[in-house]
């Protein structure tokens, strides 16, 4: 084994575990998808230095990869933030197979990765906006009414309300509905 795909496999170590550990299980809580990014990560370091080492065109890899990504995203239902985490830790384990003959070029696409992360899924950023899918007990007919009644269940502003469901039998609705909290509100009660 080379000593450049060692070191290498030290910097993925380090940029996936800050990327599982220090921001998306600090922040969102699922133990299931720490141990998938961990192990995709891992994987995908694995194969692709491997690729590397027997002279394999890059592109089969990538397919391989691409095809698994397919798989697993439509095998569990994970929101758009978690496929963001899941395609940084496929781009670190690229990046740090790739680019372990250039230790300072991978530590500097590794840590622009895990910057752009923390930034953009902030909870100061937008923390007062969220998005939830809510069951009502009722059907409104109006969208005023409706927009009240999610306001003061909610505790925040309505920003966007769409009706996915509606049985007038069992007097049921379910809406999708995207709102903001006042600024008082703590912005780690709905992480």
């Amino acid at each position: 084994m080379r000593a450049t795909t060692i070191l290498g496999f030290a910097m993925d170590l380090a940029a996936i575990i800050t990327l599982a550990y220090g921001l998306y299980y600090r922040r969102h809580h699922r133990r299931d998808l720490l141990f998938a990014y961990l192990a995709l990560n891992a994987g995908i370091f694995a194969v692709v230095s491997l690729l590397l080492v027997q002279r394999v065109d890059l592109a089969v890899g990538f397919g391989l990869f691409g095809v698994l990504a397919i798989i697993r995203l439509r095998s569990d239902e994970i929101t758009q933030q978690e496929i963001a985490y899941y395609f940084v830790a496929i781009a670190l384990g690229l990046v740090n197979a790739i680019a372990a003959a250039w230790p300072l070029t991978a530590l500097f696409l590794d840590v622009v990765l895990l910057a752009v992360m923390y930034a953009a899924d902030h909870p100061r950023l937008l923390g007062r906006t969220h998005h939830q899918v809510v069951t009502l007990d009722v059907v409104h007919a109006d969208q005023a009414l409706l927009r009240a009644d999610l306001e003061s269940r909610l505790g925040g502003r309505v920003l966007q309300c769409s009706v996915t469901q509606a049985d007038y039998v069992r007097d049921i609705s379910v809406v999708d509905v995207r709102f903001e909290l006042p600024q008082h509100a703590p912005v780690r009660a709905w992480r």
